[in-house]
C-alpha cells in the first residue's frame, strides 16, 4: 500500500490533536473560497499590478475554465500542472521575497513569475477547486524528497481519486503526474487541506505543523481579499 495513503481519522486525531485545533480557525476562513474565485475581483486586483501580471491571470481563469470543461479528472489534472509548470519559473523565497518562507497566492506568483514549491502547489490546488475538483481529493504534502542525492523538505499537491486510493503526485520537480508508488524519492511527513491534517510516514520532520498552519491561514486572507 502506498505510504500516502490516509490512516485511520481516530488515529491520527490522537496524534495530531494540538494541530488540529489549530487548523479549526482556518476552515471558517476557507470555506468562502473553497470552491472558486470571484473572477471580476481578481481581475480588479491584478489591474492594480501590471498589464504582463492581468494578461497571466486571465490566461490561469480561461485555463481553469477549460479544465472545468473536461469531463476526465485526469485531463484537468494534467490542464492545471502543466499551466504552473510551465509559466513559473522556479525561485527560492529568499531570492523572490527577501524572506526563508513565504507563502504566495496565485495571483503574487504570476505577478512575480516565479515561486516555490509551496507556491507551485497552492497555484494548482486553488485553480483545480475552481475547476470543479472536490476539495476531498486535493491535499498539499510535505515531502522530505530526494534531490541531486541530498534529502531536502519539499511539497507536492497529491490527487485522491478515492479516500483510501493510491494518489497522484502534481510536482514541478519532475512535471510528469506519477502515482506515489513511482515516486519513491518522495517520503510523506504530513499532508492538509481545507478540511484537515494528517500525519505522514516517517521518523524526520519537514517543519512545526502548527507553523505551516499559521502560513496557511496568511495565506487564505491573502487570498479571500484578491477575489480566491
Amino acid at each position: 500500500m502506498s505510504r500516502f495513503v490516509t490512516r485511520s481519522a481516530a488515529r491520527v486525531r490522537r496524534r495530531l490533536r494540538p494541530a488540529l485545533a489549530a487548523l479549526a480557525c482556518v476552515v471558517g476562513l476557507w470555506s468562502a473560497l473553497a470552491w472558486g474565485w470571484d473572477r471580476e475581483r481578481l481581475t480588479e486586483s491584478a489591474a492594480k499590478l501590471s498589464p504582463r501580471t492581468q494578461a497571466a491571470v486571465r490566461a490561469m481563469i480561461q485555463m481553469a475554465e477549460r479544465a472545468a470543461a473536461q469531463p476526465d479528472e485526469g485531463d484537468r489534472l494534467a490542464t492545471v500542472n502543466d499551466f504552473f509548470n510551465q509559466r513559473v519559473a522556479f525561485r527560492d523565497d529568499i531570492e523572490v521575497w527577501g524572506q526563508i518562507d513565504y507563502w504566495a497566492t496565485p495571483l503574487e506568483m504570476l505577478d512575480k513569475g516565479a515561486g516555490d514549491c509551496e507556491d507551485y502547489a497552492i497555484g494548482k490546488y486553488m485553480s483545480l477547486l475552481a475547476a470543479g475538483v472536490p476539495q476531498s481529493r486535493l491535499r498539499m504534502v510535505y515531502v522530505r524528497a530526494q534531490f541531486q542525492g541530498r534529502p531536502q523538505a519539499h511539497m507536492v499537491l497529491a490527487y485522491y481519486p478515492q479516500p483510501e486510493a493510491e494518489p497522484l503526485i502534481l510536482d514541478n520537480i519532475n512535471p510528469e503526474i506519477r502515482a506515489a508508488s513511482l515516486r519513491p524519492d518522495l517520503t510523506p511527513v504530513f499532508s492538509f487541506n481545507g478540511e484537515g491534517l494528517w500525519s505522514g510516514v516517517g521518523a524526520t520532520t519537514a517543519g512545526n505543523p502548527l507553523v505551516r498552519l499559521s502560513l496557511w491561514r496568511d495565506l487564505l486572507a491573502k487570498a479571500k481579499a484578491e477575489g480566491f
